[in-house]
């Protein structure tokens, strides 16, 4: 992990890498409790039989699933100290470029590309590429803007 001890150092570090997060296996339990909670039932997400005869061979993970794994995934990569708090300010562009069969491990790989100052702090903008195991393509890229305040 990299940690930053204040806003002048996560500054200078724009435009670098910052690292990737561990391998976290996408589970069938955690993709039904997202379908639950997002009343996304799609029988590609959830029913095992289905899926199996289906273009994927097996059930796939929501990509809204995927996208929620960011912040999990980043906080193995970088922390900032040295800050009150930081926020979600929301997202430049997300592309899900590839499926995530369920029982696949994902990580992120993490670029800095801005920081920002914005009142009271910085904006952070951070490109997330979440990368799944034995596979050419990538389950998304997203650019992702965060709020540091001090």
């Amino acid at each position: 992990m990299r940690i930053f001890t204040g806003i002048d150092e996560l500054r200078a570090a724009a435009g670098s890498t910052l690292g990737v997060s561990d391998w976290v296996t996408v589970r069938q339990d955690q993709v039904d409790m997202f379908a639950d909670a997002t009343v996304d039932h799609q029988w590609i997400h959830v029913d095992r039989e289905r899926a199996e005869q289906g273009p994927f061979g097996t059930t796939i993970a929501h990509g809204f699933l995927t996208l929620s794994l960011l912040p999990m995934l980043i906080a193995q990569v970088y922390r900032v100290d040295g800050v009150r708090m930081g926020l979600n300010y929301g997202l430049n562009r997300v592309r899900f470029t590839s499926p995530v069969p369920v029982g696949s491990q994902v990580r992120g790989n993490v670029e800095l590309l801005e920081v920002s100052d914005v009142t009271g702090g910085v904006q952070v903008a951070t490109k997330v590429t979440v990368e799944i195991a034995e596979s050419e393509r990538p389950a998304l890229v997203a650019e992702w803007l965060t709020r540091q305040y001090v």
